[in-house]
């Protein structure tokens, strides 16, 4: 099989159809393009050309190729994720039953891969700095809907109004991980934060557009807020809370989204939740994903 550029388009519907998150098809897309002006420096231009002595000369070239960023080589991060956006495109290969090859190169785990987990203390005080006015509520919808349904970024960001189901306590998420579809239970708290934005500041901002838009989380324009702009929002409450990068259980790394959905699960397992429930509550596929949470939640105690 001649290696092409609709061989890549067609890898990048693959992953977008599984529902990998928008940053891992980018690199993966970005990773395999460099592994193709590779191959064809090296004057290969088929698939079945590609042996284990192709794959390891590959690997060797990463370990010795200069960073273009910074001085030195390439961080064991950078590689691993180049290999394994490698294993990705052969699955795609060999699932959509093309010529593929077996990517057997065994990577070092990826360095420092903890989590940034906010306590129970500090998640109060983001609440606590959520102002009073319109954007403020909005601001602490948010806060309920990553934090308090612990949802990925881009379940809260793809949600609409008529997800959030008020009466019956619960939200829909449409578009979880993989197309998987489910309910997350809401507290009282959660279920009064979201009823005060969906009748108060969200139909306020909707009011500045004639056409509604059905987004949850709604900008000044009145459209669907994008994950950098609740980013943004929740870096403001971060500032005004005096909660910096030196005060979170791991010193250094920085807050998001993702912070929040982190912090939940690991404050419920702390609470006493089953790993199970967790792993329901967040939406995961199997217990593994879920485990992680525990190491996190046994060393804060």
């Amino acid at each position: 099989m001649d290696i092409n550029v609709i061989l890549i388009q067609n890898f990048e519907k693959w992953l977008t159809t599984l529902g990998y998150a928008p940053s891992t098809i980018y690199g993966s897309m970005l990773y395999v393009t460099d592994f193709f002006f590779y191959l064809k420096l090296a004057e290969i231009t088929t698939i079945e050309q590609i042996t284990p002595a192709i794959l390891n000369d590959y690997h060797h070239h990463l370990q010795k190729r200069k960073n273009k960023r910074q001085n030195g080589s390439l961080s064991t991060n950078y590689i691993t994720a180049n290999i394994n956006a490698l294993k990705r495109f052969s699955r795609y290969l060999q699932q959509s039953g093309q010529s593929f090859f077996e990517v057997t190169i065994k990577t070092r785990p990826r360095k420092d891969t903890g989590k940034t987990i906010l306590s129970p203390a500090q998640i109060q005080s983001l609440y606590k700095a959520c102002t009073s006015d319109m954007l403020g509520i909005r601001d602490r919808a948010m806060l309920s809907v990553y934090y308090g349904c612990g949802l990925r970024r881009s379940e809260g960001i793809s949600l609409d109004v008529k997800d959030v189901l008020l009466t019956q306590k619960r939200i829909y998420v449409r578009k979880g991980k993989n197309y998987r579809e489910r309910y997350v239970p809401i507290t009282t708290a959660v279920q009064q934060d979201l009823e005060n934005y969906i009748h108060v500041s969200r139909k306020y901002l909707q009011s500045f557009k004639p056409q509604k838009d059905e987004a949850l989380f709604l900008s000044l324009q009145a459209r669907r807020m994008s994950g950098n702009a609740l980013i943004e929002r929740l870096h403001k409450l971060q500032q005004a809370a005096g909660i910096h990068k030196e005060t979170c259980a791991e010193p250094g790394r920085s807050t998001g989204l993702h912070t929040l959905r982190h912090s939940i699960a690991t404050h419920l397992l702390q609470s006493g939740m089953s790993l199970e429930e967790v792993s329901r509550f967040l939406g995961h596929s199997s217990l593994e994903s879920t485990q992680i949470y525990t190491h996190i939640a046994n060393a804060e105690l």
